[in-house]
């Protein structure tokens, strides 16, 4: 069966015109919705305190010096050549400071 092209372009014609007149349409119904619709809440953001100070602690990170690499290569020798000495009381004294310190920051509690 042979399709006669040049008598449909008027069906294509009138397809596509209601097809745009369609699409006219709910353009202009979301246009219209889209003013009478409520406003938009703003959004806000907190901060909790277990952020806050991790922030603190980065701060205070961020102003400690530099590592010193000149020292380190002399703590590794000492401790190669078996000079490097460890105080357990300053040692210890040392780690307790630190769980103190841990401990005043009270993560998890809120």
């Amino acid at each position: 069966m042979a399709i006669d092209i040049k008598h449909n372009t008027a069906t294509n014609t009138q397809l596509r015109t209601a097809r745009e007149t369609q699409s006219n349409t709910k353009s202009d119904t979301a246009a219209v919705a889209q003013k009478t619709a409520t406003p938009v809440k703003t959004d806000s953001v907190s901060i909790t305190s277990q952020a806050q100070q991790l922030q603190g602690a980065q701060t205070k990170m961020a102003s400690l010096p530099e590592v010193d690499q000149k020292k380190v290569a002399e703590i590794k020798l000492a401790i190669s050549e078996g000079r490097y000495k460890v105080d357990p009381e300053k040692l210890a004294a040392n780690i307790a400071s630190f769980e103190a310190e841990l401990g005043s920051l009270s993560f998890g509690k809120e």
